[in-house]
């Protein structure tokens, strides 16, 4: 009887860049990123912390260039792996959502093909694994800007968005 080699262990690198709305945390796997976010560093069960700035260089690149205004676009894969089906799919679509633009809870339903009502659409935004890249700030509701559970709330959501062109700079930005 032969036994099957054990799968290497997923591994993952960490990065912080220091942005406008705080300084923001990335970690990327072999395949893409795997989570982002303000504050402490995400706890990614069963994946293998190892240094490798190279790996992590891209998006590092990206998040400064997309903070100065110059890239509207973020061409780092996203690795999906980690995230259930129903909110892969919603995340997925949001992904799509252009710079400068927003999408309602129920279009970003709609536009994922998903039954999940608008609260539940919320809900998948409060736990974005990776915002701004994935930009769940580009979701607002209804009658306003909605919640945003990232850096200072939306305060923060209302800075990206004033960054994006989306809304206009009030007297206390300029």
């Amino acid at each position: 009887m032969t036994s099957q080699p054990s799968p290497e262990p997923v591994t993952v690198a960490f990065a912080e860049v220091s942005t406008p709305v705080g300084r923001f945390t990335l970690a990327v796997t072999e395949v893409g990123l795997v989570a982002a976010g303000w504050g402490s560093r995400p706890r990614l069960k069963d994946l293998v912390e190892v240094h490798d700035p190279d790996r992590t260089a891209g998006v590092v690149s990206e998040l400064t260039e997309y903070f100065a205004g110059r890239r509207r676009v973020f061409e780092t894969p996203v690795d999906w792996r980690f995230i259930s089906p129903t909110p892969r799919r919603v995340l997925q679509a949001l992904h799509k959502v252009p710079f400068g633009t927003v999408v309602t809870y129920g279009e970003l339903a709609r536009k994922a093909e998903s039954t999940v009502p608008a609260r539940g659409i919320g809900s998948i935004m409060g736990a974005n694994p990776i915002p701004i890249v994935v930009p769940c700030h580009r979701v607002v509701a209804g009658n306003g800007l909605g919640g945003f559970s990232g850096g200072e709330g939306v305060e923060t959501k209302r800075w990206l968005l004033t960054h994006e062109g989306y809304l206009q700079p009030t007297l206390l930005d300029l």
